[in-house]
């Protein structure tokens, strides 16, 4: 039998953690996590992390094993996972690969441009330049130096702008010249699996799930990282809207509304990446059916994919 990955992703809130710790446990294998910030400590709460009850259920990788101020990246945790695979395919025919996180989740299927790691010296300057002279600057000097890249990058996105700039700056070469959009082959099968809702039930299990942070101790937790705030590891939903408020600009309420908007947005955009994939299997996910038949579905389709 051919070794299988299975990879089960969707947006933000759409029940993922519950429902790949009951198909784990149905294969007796492990999860890997492919959340791109509950890697780091310290961030249980804001990343809605599996809870230490939910871990002591089935044992998952890649949870909580960095502090904030590490580096690490999409190419990096390719190499990782991969590691990591040569393992469990020894004593298994399957792996469970779940999250949320777009381009970690293309770097194990797909493989990730062999772009340089940048160097301590290059990422503190353009950490400071940051502080410093703000996006647009930067904006600016990347459509100088990339326009190819400056043309699609997320011009919000100041990490997507930096890391470009790093590249531009350390190796003397554009970031454009280093992708190459190569799909690579995998020694293994791969089993894609997308869960959705209907949007309204989407968006309000997403308002509730922040009100839900907010009571397990979100702002208390911020308040522990806010100095740490301008961390690559803090530059996500939540937690800086929860900096604003506290840097004295939003109150505590629209802090919240904004978190909700933000994540909903988000979860809009992994959609839309998540669509364009022909190799994705679609589960939808209802409050109304009984959990235990959609993953009786889903663990059906997996036997027969395999």
């Amino acid at each position: 039998m051919a070794k299988t990955l299975i990879v089960i992703t969707g947006p933000t809130a759409v029940g993922k953690t519950e429902l790949c710790i009951e198909i784990a446990k149905r294969f007796g294998i492990p999860i890997i996590n492919a959340d791109s910030r509950q890697i780091f400590r310290k961030l249980s709460i804001g990343t809605a992390a599996p809870t230490e009850a939910q871990l002591q259920q089935v044992r998952h990788y890649f949870v909580g094993q960095l502090n904030l101020e590490d580096y690490y990246s999409a190419s990096m945790y390719e190499e990782d996972v991969l590691k990591l695979l040569q393992e469990l395919f020894k004593t298994s025919d399957y792996a469970l690969l779940t999250g949320g996180s777009m381009m970690y989740i293309d770097a194990v299927c797909n493989g990730i441009d062999d772009i340089p790691t940048v160097d301590d010296e290059t990422r503190n300057l353009l950490k400071r330049r940051l502080a410093e002279e703000g996006l647009e600057k930067l904006c600016e000097e990347l459509k100088s130096l990339d326009p190819e890249h400056y043309a699609i990058v997320d011009k919000q996105n100041p990490r997507r702008v930096v890391h470009a700039l790093e590249i531009c700056h350390m190796t003397g070469r554009t970031y454009s010249s280093f992708r190459t959009n190569q799909k690579r082959e995998r020694p293994f099968k791969i089993i894609k699996i997308g869960l959705t809702r209907d949007r309204e039930e989407l968006y309000s299990r997403i308002n509730q799930r922040v009100d839900n942070m907010m009571q397990d101790g979100f702002l208390e937790e911020a308040k522990m990282l806010y100095a740490e705030r301008d961390l690559n590891a803090l530059n996500t939903v939540g937690y800086k809207e929860l900096f604003t408020y506290l840097e004295g600009t939003w109150s505590l309420d629209e802090a919240v509304e904004r978190i909700k908007g933000n994540t909903r947005r988000y979860a809009r955009k992994q959609l839309t990446w998540y669509k364009k994939d022909p190799e994705m299997k679609w589960f939808t996910l209802d409050s109304n059916k009984q959990i235990q038949n959609i993953e009786d579905d889903i663990y059906n389709y997996i036997i027969q994919q395999s």
